[in-house]
């Protein structure tokens, strides 16, 4: 099987040779600058180059900002860039670039998915993430309640946005997935209520959701914490999957399948235990095996692989990766 080949098969619960090997994140800077002290070419820094030359599938992933190059910064980690009304108009002019990418790339990879070789994915701001980057973040927490128009107008903004370059991509290339980044989930949960959901999101994704499968696109949220609340919440809009399934939140992979048997799953190998030896690695495999042999799932770090991890240690885990990808593979034998 090509690597799209085998990821769509996945993805549809149906039988393959082996599941996809993929590092669905890049890596922390640390790391990589660990890694390049001990072996990793120094000229690899692109995570797509390093995941090739590490042997695994092929694939590139694009995330369609919707702020423009000259859009200023956040004063500091989570604070806001504007904080009202009037100063989200002043800074329009810097939001909602177009072109939002360069096409010329992108038919790149489109010439390399055709042969079957590349899986193409793209991410895009979701509709709690993104008023959160320009409102700062406990700021876009109060607006639910103290500014709700402004919110609602921003994410109409965003839908705009997003339904524009979703038909511009696709003209270039259809993506063989996409994620939402939306960082909606805690280690204890959910960071709004349903009843917010419903008003200030589910608008949205209902409007966009549609058109992103009527092309065939698997539709994935990115959210980090423990998302088992929130999963119904997303399904009921037409959210198919969620990644990365963070272990140290609680999430558990095999409850999330009995729960619900057609969610699409990407992660979930618990990070911290990968510079733990092979009998450690081996032992999370066999705690997410179930899900792997019954489909609709891709095992892989349940977030980016940390700096303890060497760059050794990184190659006996994709080792165990691969050995386990193919035992565990749907519809194999064991």
């Amino acid at each position: 099987m090509t690597n799209r080949e085998r990821f769509s098969r996945t993805m549809d619960f149906q039988p393959v040779d082996r599941l996809p090997i993929m590092e669905w994140a890049g890596w922390w800077n640390l790391t990589v600058d660990r890694w390049h002290n001990e072996g990793l070419p120094a000229e690899l820094t692109d995570a797509g180059d390093i995941r090739q030359y590490l042997g695994l599938d092929v694939h590139r992933q694009l995330w369609i900002s919707p702020r423009a190059a000259t859009c200023p910064g956040p004063p500091g980690h989570g604070q806001p860039i504007v904080r009202n009304r009037e100063e989200y108009h002043a800074i329009k002019p810097h939001l909602y670039p177009d072109p939002a990418f360069n096409p010329e790339t992108i038919a790149q990879w489109a010439a390399r998915q055709a042969t079957g070789e590349m899986i193409v994915f793209i991410t895009l701001d979701g509709f709690f993430w993104y008023p959160r980057t320009l409102l700062g973040i406990a700021p876009h927490l109060y607006a639910f309640y103290d500014q709700p128009d402004l919110m609602k107008e921003i994410n109409e903004d965003l839908l705009a946005f997003h339904l524009r370059v979703i038909d511009q991509f696709c003209e270039v290339c259809v993506p063989d997935f996409m994620t939402f980044g939306e960082d909606m989930s805690y280690n204890h949960g959910p960071m709004i209520s349903a009843a917010l959901f419903d008003e200030f999101l589910r608008p949205y994704y209902e409007a966009l959701v549609p058109r992103l499968l009527e092309k065939g696109i698997v539709v994935i949220v990115d959210t980090d914490g423990d998302v088992t609340t929130a999963v119904s919440w997303y399904e009921s809009v037409g959210i198919q999957g969620f990644l990365p399934l963070e272990r140290m939140a609680g999430v558990d992979v095999n409850q999330l399948r009995a729960d619900h048997p057609n969610l699409r799953m990407i992660g979930a190998f618990d990070k911290t235990v990968m510079h733990l030896g092979e009998a450690r690695i081996r032992e999370e495999f066999e705690r997410i095996a179930p899900v792997m042999r019954h489909g609709g799932y891709i095992p892989s770090v349940d977030h980016q692989t940390p700096p303890e991890v060497s760059l050794d240690q990184y190659r006996q885990y994709l080792e165990l990766l691969r050995e386990y990808c193919e035992r565990y593979a749907p519809g194999g034998s064991e």
